[in-house]
């Protein structure tokens, strides 16, 4: 497997792949260049581009990435479109980049493709560690080329949760052989799936490629773009992976392939040496990822190892406490008292069943303990992902304000993290960490002006005239009723394409000052911080590690809290 450690070894300590830009490369280089697996986040990195862009790059790391893309005229049509000498004036609003979509979409995609190898060629620079990349399963238009970026860039592991990641292995073998793909997209509040085409030579073929102005106007003739009202960022439907049984419809994702001819293959410029590799791959050798799904219970990972086709080279077990998305409980959704979930006995993992199945995994949620990865370990595990912990320390993407916050109140006791089952447009809980200024007060929330012009979360749906429209419950509520949705849905909603690029200091910013209100998530436990942060004091990355994998006196029994076990 290309993520093995030095000595043949599995990483014991994945971090976690966390928000939009919070699990950022220089957050995955730290991780990996210590010998354990880093990982960025993969969503919405074409915004974390062509922002970071347009506040001047101030570093130049951006630049020097871009300079290192195989087909340097797509790199310069970018930089021509999006890089600000200087940065924009303070107070100037960000221009927004192209929404993906299921058709005329080739400049989002264009921008997933650059924005992906960014953020994995500045992990993997300087050091020769692993370095994974986290997709969301719901984000189906920008999986391949958001993929297929990560893999000229090098990535060794896809890490793919939020959804059933079936297609996702054969998706990485195709898109490392330079071959088109047609991947199924899910229609919301419809049987029908729409065949949505990803050339990746074609894409990179383009000659004269010019990244022109996007309309705004999505295919139901709804504005969006620019910050207007209308277009949506729905997630589709979750399967019912906590339920008793996998439905049979339309659980994993039909991927089908069309040959390519090697004459076919663009001709590529040589790349100028990488300090992270001797030369990047040529096209013709890419390297296929290692593949792990993130998955709450064995019965999920038993239905994929079914078929070669779908089975993952790894799984990570996620119990409920993990920070960001969730699975809902099995059976029918109960609330306590607060109004979280309520999660029981059937939602922990049986960890025998899961060894059973004899492919390595790792467990996420409460982990961050040294005797929790001992106590994985025990059980037949690799080791453990981890991410609240990786979250706040001092190389993590979340602004400073933010981490000192967050620490400060979580050592005093007064930092509560809710499982909100409504805040995501997606339908899955969602980790809310309640803090002054953020989305989860409510006088914040309500003096937000409603707005999509992200778009990530959005899902097509078929309109009454028959063509392919966007929509969101965290749009603007008469925009989505318009498009068909109810207004029930769209109650408690939260903006999260917004949300989580202030939470990294990238948000929007709107006329008088109404700039975009952070939104962020963590795990439930946050115990690590007893030892890594006693006094609410920064941390580094490397202490998280050594922590976590140090040879103490360790117990084998798990904690409670941990939620392992049957």
């Amino acid at each position: 497997m290309p993520m093995v450690m030095a000595g043949g070894e599995l990483p014991q300590v994945i971090q976690g792949g966390m928000g939009v830009g919070v699990s950022g490369w220089r957050l995955a280089r730290a991780v990996s260049s210590v010998g354990q697996l880093g990982v960025v986040s993969g969503t919405a990195l074409d915004a974390l581009l062509t922002r970071r862009l347009q506040l001047g790059d101030p570093d130049g790391d951006v630049r020097r990435a871009l300079a290192a893309f195989p087909v340097p005229e797509l790199a310069a049509a970018v930089l021509d479109r999006f890089y600000v000498e200087g940065g924009v004036a303070a107070g100037e609003r960000l221009r927004t980049q192209p929404m993906l979509r299921i058709e005329r979409g080739e400049q989002a995609e264009l921008l997933t493709v650059l924005g992906n190898f960014v953020e994995v060629w500045l992990a993997k620079e300087g050091h020769e560690g692993p370095v994974g990349i986290n997709y969301l399963e719901k984000v189906q238009l920008g999986l391949a080329p958001g993929m297929f970026g990560a893999i000229l860039a090098g990535v060794d592991c896809v890490l793919v949760g939020a959804g059933v990641p079936g297609h996702v292995p054969e998706l990485a073998r195709r898109l490392a052989r330079m071959e088109p793909v047609t991947v199924r997209v899910r229609l919301d509040g419809a049987e029908e799936a729409y065949d949505h085409r990803f050339d990746p030579a074609a894409l990179l073929g383009r000659a004269g490629f010019r990244m022109g102005v996007d309309t705004g106007m999505d295919e139901g003739g709804c504005r969006c773009g620019g910050g207007g009202e209308g277009a949506g960022c729905r997630g589709a439907a979750a399967p019912a992976e906590g339920e008793g049984e996998v439905p049979a419809r339309a659980q994993v994702q039909d991927v089908r392939i069309e040959s390519l001819a090697p004459t076919e293959r663009p001709a590529l410029a040589p790349s100028p040496p990488s300090p992270a590799r001797p030369s990047l791959r040529s096209l013709r050798s890419l390297q296929r990822p290692d593949v792990l799904a993130i998955v709450s219970l064995p019965l999920l990972a038993a239905y994929l190892t079914r078929d070669e086709a779908t089975t993952p080279d790894g799984f990570v077990i996620e119990t409920h406490g993990a920070g960001g998305h969730s699975a809902p409980p099995r059976g029918a959704l109960q609330l306590d008292a607060a109004g979280e979930p309520v999660y029981g006995p059937r939602d922990h993992p049986d960890l025998a069943k899961m060894a059973a199945i004899g492919i390595p995994f790792w467990l996420a949620g409460g982990a961050a303990h040294p005797e929790r990865v001992a106590a994985a370990r025990a059980l037949g595990a690799a080791g453990v992902q981890v991410g609240s912990a990786f979250a706040l320390c001092e190389e993590s993407g979340l602004q400073p304000g933010l981490r000192d916050a967050l620490r400060t109140r979580a050592r005093a006791g007064t930092l509560k993290v809710r499982n909100d089952p409504s805040a995501s447009p997606t339908g899955f809980p969602f980790k809310v960490a309640e803090l002054a200024g953020t989305l989860s007060d409510p006088a914040v929330r309500s003096a937000r002006r409603d707005v999509c012009d992200l778009g990530y979360l959005r899902v097509p749906y078929r309109t009454a005239k028959g063509a392919i429209g966007y929509r969101c419950p965290a749009e603007p509520e008469a925009a989505y009723r318009r498009k068909g949705g109810s207004a029930t849905d769209t109650e408690g909603r939260l903006c999260l394409c917004n949300g989580l690029l202030s939470t990294v200091g990238l948000g929007q910013r709107h006329p008088s000052g109404r700039d975009e209100p952070p939104v962020v998530t963590l795990g439930q436990d946050l115990g690590f911080l007893t030892d890594l942060s006693p006094d609410g004091g920064p941390y580094r990355a490397v202490e998280v590690v050594e922590w976590l994998t140090g040879r103490g006196p360790i117990s084998q029994v798990v904690p409670a809290s941990a939620g392992w076990g049957p």
